[in-house]
């Protein structure tokens, strides 16, 4: 995989299952940019994503919750995208189907410094744990009909995330408005420049 040193972490597929897809994106057909590079691009994917809330101590990510991440990252690639393309992708089902049976991290609201309820971790995060959320997201994501019905690839050019489409009359054609999108736009400005000379 391409380094993804240079590309930001993505949180705008609409889904926690969908945003962990996203860590490893591109043009269809071409090696994809590894946005989950290191344990420190884990613990930021990790709390931007929501996974776990703000202010959770991550220090136990390591290597090897990358190695475990990635892994269950690409196998909900297969399976996400194999259910796009309305194919079966079983084997790697019921893998997800085994992630998702693990208890999700437990949770509880405390009061914060202005009052307000906050929510933390009971305990320290659990690579386990965190990822049998992540499997239990895509199994209620892929088992609901009208969630199903809301997965779109993006048409970008150079893009082959997968989105779920929330907006009105489902007519949304990008993962992001302001990524793919701009550059569809710019693509676009340039062609009709280089055509009227």
């Amino acid at each position: 995989m391409v380094s993804g040193a240079s590309y930001g972490l993505r949180f705008d597929a609409g889904r926690l299952c969908l945003d962990l897809v996203a860590t490893a994106a591109g043009r269809p057909g071409e090696e994809p940019a590894e946005r989950l590079d290191s344990p420190e691009r884990l613990r930021a994917w990790l709390l931007g994503s929501g996974a776990v809330p703000h202010g959770t101590p991550l220090a136990a990510v390591d290597a090897a919750w990358l190695g475990r991440f990635r892994a269950v990252r690409d196998l909900l690639h297969r399976v996400v995208h194999a259910e796009v393309d309305g194919r079966a992708a079983d084997p790697d089902l019921e893998r997800v189907n085994a992630l998702a049976v693990t208890a999700p991290p437990a949770l509880r609201a405390g009061r914060g410094a202005d009052g307000l309820l906050l929510r933390s971790l009971v305990g320290d995060p659990d690579c386990g744990a965190l990822l049998g959320q992540i499997a239990r997201d895509a199994v209620d994501l892929l088992t609901d009909p009208a969630a199903r019905g809301q997965l779109r690839r993006c048409e970008g050019e150079a893009c082959s995330l997968v989105y779920l489409d929330t907006s009105r009359g489902r007519r949304r054609r990008w993962c992001s408005s302001e990524v793919c999108g701009n550059r569809e736009r710019v693509a676009r400005h340039r062609r009709r420049a280089v055509n009227a000379r």
